[in-house]
């Protein structure tokens, strides 16, 4: 089968080992697997980052008279007039109609979710819309940050669209169910107050807003007049009562500790402004000599 392949281009290499043909290659950026399939998988036929709209990068997409429209980590939307040209399968690192949008990663640790998912669906002219044609679920590790999170969805997204792939050469093309789009939650890249910790919420809430955004952007927060990124944080019980919220301390353990809703927050990795990393003891210095000013 001819396929046109958009995004990360391990994928692509991937596709060609099972014996499709790549006749057209869109990188999103440079990453590896791109010289492979530059050079062995379809030269003359890799491009990065073309114009899809008009001019050479569409009329190079119509000459190569794909049978299928692939996309897997691809960054943009696909233009109506490449959606045209062929049908078409793209891979969204989440259980859709969940977490639509660029970052579902971050919103399902924040959420709490227990299990995540890849989705393989059609490509629409809007984001992650189109119907669903499988899926694959794993576990949320209670621990794991967001980039934990998407290294473990990697095999299971390859897998998926390898699967799902090789099914519609073979005339075998999954049934096609319409998301509900009313069970739909959007997954945008986290803004600068997202990603402010609020000490008035709880503990837990504290300690996924933290793994969520780790380890980059990273969650902020002031200390007296600097601006910490904290990358790992706990909760307890071992806290001061008389704090309030936001208040902090450095306990005899030499931990600092800050005052949630319902319960503390320990303080065990960081980064400062400058984005140098800052240990647990890095943290109580500051915190004790915030106290102390």
């Amino acid at each position: 089968m001819k396929i046109a392949f958009f995004g990360l281009p391990l994928a692509a290499v991937l596709l060609a080992r099972d014996g499709h043909t790549i006749a057209y290659a869109a990188a999103c950026r440079r990453a590896p697997g791109l010289r492979r399939l530059a050079t062995h998988v379809a030269p003359g036929r890799t491009w990065l980052r073309p114009n899809l709209t008009r001019g050479e990068g569409l009329i190079e997409l119509r000459e190569a008279a794909p049978d299928l429209l692939v996309s897997w980590f691809w960054t943009s939307r696909l233009p109506t007039a490449a959606l045209a040209l062929a049908p078409s399968v793209g891979i969204h690192p989440s259980l859709l109609p969940r977490h639509r949008g660029p970052d579902p990663y971050f919103w399902a640790i924040d959420s709490g979710d227990a299990t995540a998912g890849v989705t393989a669906h059609h490509l629409d002219e809007d984001y992650d819309t189109g119907a669903i044609l499988a899926q694959r679920e794993i576990p949320v590790d209670a621990g794991w940050n967001a980039w934990q999170l998407a290294r473990a969805l990697d095999r299971p997204s390859l897998a998926l669209l390898r699967e799902v792939v090789s099914s519609i050469a073979e005339g075998r093309t999954p049934a096609a169910r319409p998301q509900d789009h009313g069970l739909a939650t959007q997954a945008p890249a986290p803004s600068d107050d997202d990603l402010a910790i609020r000490w008035s919420w709880s503990a837990e809430r504290i300690e996924r807003r933290v793994r969520a955004a780790s380890p980059w952007p990273g969650a902020w927060t002031e200390i007296g007049d600097r601006i910490v990124t904290l990358v790992r944080v706990r909760p307890t019980a071992a806290v001061p009562r008389a704090l309030a919220p936001a208040e902090a301390t450095v306990r005899t353990d030499g931990t600092a500790v800050v005052r949630a809703a319902d319960a503390g927050v320990e303080l065990l990795e960081a980064r400062d402004a400058s984005d140098a990393p800052m240990s647990r003891e890095d943290l109580a210095r500051l915190v004790r000599a915030v106290r102390q000013a």
